[in-house]
């Protein structure tokens, strides 16, 4: 990712950048600027615990008996086990030079531009991690998806039931998540007593510090989320991985899409209330996977209009649909995957 100024400081030519040939702030064209719509449907709830949530799993269920007349039956109960899942803290900074924010009279407009870049590089960072966090190389962050389900081999983890091999074996290859939202399924989470979602200060007018330590006035401003992922229900969660990227856009020895969409939709328990399911793929999976169904039946893929809520505004989008589940843009789902053994 392209980074602005130096130093994490703002420049004139930043400024320059981002000016109208009237003086004003220009819109700035996003061009960095990913899709993410995992973060659209995942829902959020308040933790238990000051640092995450601890949740009680049911992992076996007892043999009732069959018993007769005038014979005692034993008392049961089912086993559970305890899921603590933790929370990360992701957070930015701006400072920007109050003289130089102020140049033309459009300081409150240039420091907007500015945080929508800061905030979207957030979103990117957190669509990364839910896929990709990782406690055991970044103790900083929380398990996002791919640790839970690392292995193909039932014998490794129970998880890799859910793991459906998608046949690539070189190191270009990516994966496709169906994911079913809901409180007791899969949710993010964040600590007990805190706020939900990106909280933000306006820091003022304050003292920042050159490259010399010596002082300069500078408009601040501070960002901060606190967040986790919290999987109870693994069953809800198939993850399709070792999906050759290089074969699928050659179309030559493709992993068929198609099928292993259909598996992925037959792994997942059907008694779960109110679980909101869609899958999860990158730009180049959905548009291999339209390929492959127009060579195929048509019947497989549907494009419907769908209500999206976008900077408070309810608008109208497309949406591609498989047998009727959401197909969602993660453009942080990588194309350099390892194989997943």
């Amino acid at each position: 990712m392209a980074t602005l100024g130096t130093s994490g400081k703002v420049t004139l030519l930043d400024i320059a950048q981002s000016m109208a040939p009237d003086g004003t702030v220009a819109d700035v064209a996003e061009l960095l600027t990913q899709s993410n719509e995992i973060l659209l449907d995942m829902p959020w709830f308040e933790g238990n615990l000051p640092t995450g949530h601890k949740a009680s799993v049911r992992t076996g269920i007892p043999n009732a008996v069959w018993r007769s007349f005038y014979q005692g039956v034993p008392p049961a109960k089912t086993q559970r086990a305890q899921v603590t899942d933790s929370c990360a803290i992701l957070e930015n900074r701006s400072e920007v030079d109050a003289n130089e924010a102020n140049l033309n009279g459009n300081a409150s407009a240039f420091r907007l531009s500015e945080a929508s870049g800061i905030v979207e590089g957030m979103n990117q960072q957190m669509a990364t991690a839910l896929i990709y966090g990782n406690m055991s190389t970044n103790p900083e962050q929380f398990n996002g998806l791919a640790p839970r389900f690392g292995s193909v081999s039932t014998a490794t983890a129970a998880t890799a039931a859910n793991v459906i091999d998608g046949g690539g074996t070189g190191s270009d290859n990516t994966s496709i998540w169906l994911v079913g939202w809901s409180k007791q399924t899969v949710h993010g989470i964040y600590p007990k007593g805190s706020t939900a979602g990106l909280q933000h200060k306006d820091l003022g007018e304050i003292d920042a510090f050159d490259a010399n330590q010596n002082r300069f006035r500078a408009l601040a401003d501070w960002w901060q989320w606190q967040c986790g992922l919290h999987v109870r229900d693994w069953r809800s969660v198939v993850r399709v991985c070792n999906i050759d990227v290089s074969n699928l856009v050659a179309e030559s020895s493709a992993a068929d899409l198609i099928k292993l969409m259909v598996r992925a939709m037959a792994r997942v328990p059907n008694a779960v209330a109110n679980a909101q399911y869609a899958f999860y793929a990158n730009r180049t999976v959905k548009e291999m996977l339209s390929i492959q169904a127009l060579n195929k039946s048509q019947n497989a893929l549907s494009v419907t209009e769908a209500l999206r809520q976008f900077g408070g505004v309810t608008v109208s989008v497309p949406e591609l649909r498989f047998l009727g589940v959401p197909v969602r843009t993660v453009d942080s789902i990588l194309t350099t995957e390892a194989r997943v053994v």
